[in-house]
């Protein structure tokens, strides 16, 4: 077992009715895909700051877990802030770019939280 203490402790974000859309969204896929995606997240966890191919920054404050799954990808976005990683939005990816709705919920959900 990892002895090293993390550089960020993970949080998922709240809604203001108590809902973690993350969570729910991470207990949706099958058990190998959210063991992919913890051990990603565990990565950014103990390593950050990171850089591609995990990790690329989409706007001030707001980055993406790349995540490679069995035949599709997954991406979490989330903010990091005062040794803390919340976790904002979790999707998987259907085309190439990033998909604006995708990007605008994250975005509000880091508004939300500042």
């Amino acid at each position: 077992m990892d002895e090293r203490e993390p550089i960020l402790s993970v949080a998922f974000f709240r809604t203001e009715t108590g809902r973690e859309p993350v969570r729910e969204w991470l207990k949706s896929l099958p058990r190998d895909e959210r063991r992919i995606l913890g051990e990603d997240i565990k990565t950014v966890q103990f390593g950050w700051p990171l850089g591609m191919p995990l990790v690329r920054k989409l706007v001030a404050g707001l980055w993406e877990v790349r995540s490679r799954l069995p035949g599709r990808i997954a991406r979490v976005t989330f903010t990091a802030d005062a040794g803390q990683m919340v976790l904002l939005h979790g999707f998987i990816k259907k085309s190439q770019k990033t998909p604006v709705e995708d990007l605008e919920l994250a975005k509000n959900r880091l508004r939300l939280l500042k």
